[in-house]
């Protein structure tokens, strides 16, 4: 996924922006075709010029809720390695782990 990922960054080089909408959360791909119930309260809406930042902080804000429905997404995520692709990508210089979140609407 990280190389995949790593193809669209370089074709639109510094051309793109990156929205992550949390909300619905859900232990399953928005492309399943039948994905289970959300299991989590929506969060909120992150963007960034760095897809590794975002997606990064989107887990750690799953890991830092106090949302009892967090525990099964966790479980999905790590029964799947999911941080790894997040690490790959760095690896491969799509981006940083590195960000600063800044609240705008609360």
């Amino acid at each position: 996924m990280a190389d995949a990922a790593k193809s669209v960054v370089d074709l639109f080089n510094s051309n793109i922006v990156y929205i992550n909408i949390m909300c619905n959360l859900s232990v399953d791909c928005d492309c399943c075709s039948v994905a289970e119930d959300p299991c989590m309260k929506d969060i909120g809406i992150l963007s960034s010029l760095d897809p590794v930042a975002i997606d990064r902080a989107c887990l750690d804000l799953i890991y830092a809720s106090d949302d009892p429905g967090k525990a099964h997404f966790i479980e999905r995520v790590e029964s799947r390695r999911g941080a790894h692709t997040i690490e790959a990508a760095e690896a491969l210089g799509i981006g940083t782990t590195d960000y600063e979140l800044i609240d705008i609407d609360r």
